[in-house]
């Protein structure tokens, strides 16, 4: 089992997660990051981390977000590997917990 970044995390980027992952397995992208499945050890560290309750475990997706699990996993091969805890995105306290961010994930 992996864990997942979901749909709360699109406009947001805390990288509070990245602090704490001993592996590197979080990958950054322009508004979201994600989780490579292919390395993620399962250490559930980032979990408690994520100030936009955003990481799932695998088995524990929201049903209406599964398609994350496929984001993250295709995500993970194209998008650079963040390893140190950056600034969220400017506008990351007023896009928490917003719903319908999905059409607004960037994924080049």
């Amino acid at each position: 089992m992996t864990y997942v970044v979901t749909e709360n995390c699109i406009q947001c980027k805390y990288t509070d997660c990245v602090d704490v992952c001993p592996v590197d397995c979080f990958v950054e992208g322009p508004n979201f990051l994600a989780i490579d499945p292919e390395e993620c050890i399962d250490c559930t560290l980032c979990v408690a981390e994520c100030p936009a309750e955003a990481i799932f475990a695998e088995d524990d997706v929201p049903e209406d977000q599964l398609d994350f699990i496929e984001i993250n996993a295709k995500l993970a091969k194209v998008w650079p590997i963040i390893s140190e805890r950056k600034d969220p995105l400017p506008d990351a306290d007023s896009f928490n917990g917003k719903e319908g961010k999905r059409e607004l994930l960037i994924e080049e």
